[in-house]
């Protein structure tokens, strides 16, 4: 796989904004990817130096339209943090 297979998408949420003063992003990243690639493909998108990267599968949620349910997907979610001697990454810089 390829790093832009890897990282789907970042997540913006009041509680992922927070963990940027911490050096903490989040990332919507494939389901079928562990913390190693992970951490290699922010490195090679970003150019940053990953410390650790924690890893949690999310479980799709119910939801109905009318009379019919249905469930979203299943997903995996990402929260990567970076050494002290590294930059940050350019896109949550404006945020905030």
């Amino acid at each position: 796989m390829i790093a832009q297979d890897i990282v789907i998408k970042p997540i913006i949420t009041e509680k992922s904004m927070e963990g940027l003063q911490e050096s903490k992003y989040t990332f919507k990243v494939a389901k079928n990817a562990n913390k190693i690639e992970i951490a290699k493909a922010v490195e090679e998108l970003f150019g940053v130096k990953v410390a650790k990267v924690n890893t949690m599968n999310v479980r799709g949620r119910s939801r109905r339209m009318g009379m019919h349910r249905g469930f979203t997907p299943d997903w995996k979610k990402a929260i990567v943090t970076l050494t002290e001697d590294s930059k940050t990454i350019e896109f949550f810089d404006g945020m905030m």
